[in-house]
């Protein structure tokens, strides 16, 4: 384990951040940016989750087994998403008849 502990600044840094982005989140939800407006919403979010990650949980930080944990995570996340993407996809609608 790795004693190297991030100093009361970063904390003031990386949680000012966060708060920007979350008012950039906030504020981009008054924007019509059509079907965009999810995506811009989803890529501010896996920043904050990203920034939370490395520094509020100190993965920065760490080496070795809790790095493996955390990728072992995202892949099991990546897979569940695509097979229920391939799922999803490979299903055709059913139209209501007609009157």
């Amino acid at each position: 384990m790795n004693t190297q502990d991030p100093s009361v600044g970063t904390y003031v840094f990386v949680f000012a951040v966060l708060l920007l982005l979350a008012a950039l989140t906030t504020g981009i939800a008054y924007i019509n940016l059509g079907p965009f407006n999810t995506v811009v919403a989803l890529a501010i979010a896996a920043v904050k989750m990203c920034l939370v990650g490395l520094f509020f949980m100190h993965l920065w930080y760490s080496r070795g087994l809790a790095r493996i944990v955390v990728l072992a995570g995202f892949f099991w996340l990546a897979l569940m998403v695509s097979f229920t993407l391939a799922d999803v996809f490979s299903r055709s609608w059913i139209k209501p008849p007609g009157p």
